[in-house]
């Protein structure tokens, strides 16, 4: 059987520059992913902060021998923010497309698919595949089945399940973490730097509901897909995606490295990840093809 890699996905948060040297310089050396995701896709306004940094990451994520992937913002709202993934897709790297708009400017050299994209067939799947897609990260409602019903058919090209993390639901025009302190989405001030995990949403009766991340809607618990390798394998899923986090992403990866080494069972590994502070409790109800809030169900 063949090894199922891992990718660390693109950072969905606004963290100031320093953290994101410190976080991505200790996964370069101690994180047992082979890919790693750059690059702003929530919001356009954060990418001039943390673009100074991006290259010195380059660097030393590729001297720690990870595969850099650059990820493209999904909803682009202005002429600027289209000509930063018109400038990202001319890049020799591997670059993540996040919305259909970037295809012509890649021009047919390989990228990966996002989940922000809607691959729910097998048709908009050879669909992409035919411009260039080499590695296909589904939305994150579809489930384990469906995706590798999808893959199987597909097998020319790399199928990653959304893994790990705060699900992202959705992108709006408006900034809720702006409106939330009484100020413009244009005049934000950044506030969503204040929840470097976005910050939770409770119903009128205090249960967990959602999150909110600038103009993004995430989960409030944390997906996790915890499933035997070998059942994996037969779906056709090759990859694992890990959405960063502020709990110790290392050891996220090092749980999920041993899953899928067989060296941790799926319940072993459950206990593991609910011992590092997450955010939320761990769900899977999308993998299994039920209601997203469901709790992990090892398998």
């Amino acid at each position: 059987m063949p090894q199922i890699g891992l990718t660390l996905g693109p950072l969905f948060f606004h963290w100031p520059a320093e953290r994101l040297r410190d976080f991505y310089n200790r996964i370069a050396d101690e994180a047992p992913v082979d890919r790693v995701h750059i690059g702003e896709v929530v919001c356009g306004k954060r990418m001039p902060f943390s673009q100074p940094v991006w290259p010195e990451i380059i660097e030393r994520l590729e001297r720690g021998g990870k595969e850099v992937a650059l990820s493209t913002l999904a909803a682009p709202a202005t002429t600027r923010e289209r000509r930063s993934i018109e400038d990202l897709c001319t890049d020799e790297r591997l670059v993540e497309v996040n919305d259909v708009t970037a295809l012509p400017a890649r021009g047919g050299k390989p990228f990966v698919v996002g989940p922000f994209v809607n691959v729910y067939n097998e048709a908009t799947a050879r669909f992409l595949i035919r411009h260039g897609a080499t590695t296909i990260c589904p939305p994150v409602e579809i489930s384990l089945k469906t995706a590798g019903t999808i893959a199987n058919a597909c097998p020319e090209t790399t199928f990653e399940v959304f893994a790990f993390g705060r699900l992202p639901l959705a992108l709006s025009g408006r900034c809720y973490h702006a409106r939330l302190n009484g100020l413009h989405k244009d005049s934000c001030q950044f506030t969503c730097e204040q929840d470097p995990d976005g910050l939770a949403v409770d119903t009128l009766d205090d249960q967990p509901f959602l999150a909110i991340n600038g103009i993004q809607t995430l989960s409030s618990q944390v997906h996790a897909v915890l499933t035997d390798p070998a059942d994996l394998a037969a779906l056709g899923i090759r990859r694992l995606r890990l959405s960063p986090h502020g709990c110790d992403m290392v050891e996220v990866a090092q749980t999920y490295r041993a899953l899928l080494d067989g060296r941790q069972d799926p319940e072993g590994a459950r206990v593991a990840l609910t011992r590092l502070g997450l955010p939320g409790d761990l769900v899977d109800g999308y993998a299994r093809g039920r209601a997203g809030s469901q709790p992990v169900v090892p398998a």
